[in-house]
């Protein structure tokens, strides 16, 4: 393993831990920390999105045993992400786009860490038209920039207020699973880039996101690492727009 990634071990780890704790695979977090370590916009995207998909999955069983999941929530959003993150990672784009793009989303989800969380209120049901369209349009956004979508699905949930927070978190980690392997499918090619260390990078991830989803499934949160996340996504945004 070279050093450079050797470095990236613990700050995986804690993003893998935070993330799971509310069902996200963290690949927005993932994104950042390389964007930190000036990690190549072509290695960024497969390694995130593998990694995605090592700790949504867990994210997945692990809320769906504690029995918060919501399959009439789910489904709508799922069928028309899935194509459209096929589509958004079949597309090319020029590298200063796509780090604009993805300062935007690692823009969107520091902001989103440094809100308050929402209090529980009365549940509405989603509109199936508008849930078509959300999904469509995460899912798109989702496989250009290499990320699973739950960074734009969980607030939209909470903050439309279809659904309390553990259903948004038991919702959000299959619906990641889902786009990052539809993003992958739609650029396969991309897998060729992955570096040689993933093997150990997906054992860090996984060790992290099963703490945490175990954690976020049950009772506590890392609540106190929000703010240092935020951090971190922050200043990799700007990083990627100055450079």
């Amino acid at each position: 393993m070279t050093a450079d990634w050797l470095y990236l071990l613990v700050p995986l780890f804690l993003v893998a831990a935070l993330y799971g704790t509310v069902g996200h695979g963290g690949a927005s977090g993932y994104l950042a920390v390389m964007a930190l370590a000036g990690v190549a916009p072509a290695v960024m995207k497969p390694t995130a999105l593998t990694l995605n998909l090592t700790v949504s999955l867990i994210g997945t069983v692990l809320f769906f045993r504690a029995g918060h999941f919501a399959w009439r929530l789910f489904w709508p959003f799922a069928v028309t992400s899935i194509p459209f993150a096929f589509l958004g990672g079949r597309l090319d784009m020029p590298t200063h786009v796509f780090k604009l793009l993805l300062a935007f989303a690692l823009g969107f989800a520091a902001l989103r860490l440094l809100l308050p969380a929402p209090k529980n209120e009365v549940i509405r049901p989603a509109p199936i038209g508008w849930v078509l369209l959300a999904g469509a349009i995460m899912g798109l956004v989702s496989g250009l920039i290499g990320v699973g979508g739950g960074i734009f699905l969980t607030p939209l949930l909470l903050l439309m207020h279809w659904s309390n927070t553990k259903t948004a978190a038991a919702v959000s980690a299959p619906f990641i699973f889902v786009n990052s392997a539809a993003g992958l499918a739609g650029h396969s090619a991309s897998l060729n880039r992955l570096p040689a260390e993933w093997p150990l990078l997906a054992v860090i991830v996984i060790a992290g996101g099963y703490v945490g989803a175990r954690w976020g499934s049950s009772h506590a949160r890392l609540a106190q690492l929000r703010p240092v996340l935020a951090a971190v996504l922050g200043i990799a945004s700007f990083k990627l727009v100055i450079t």
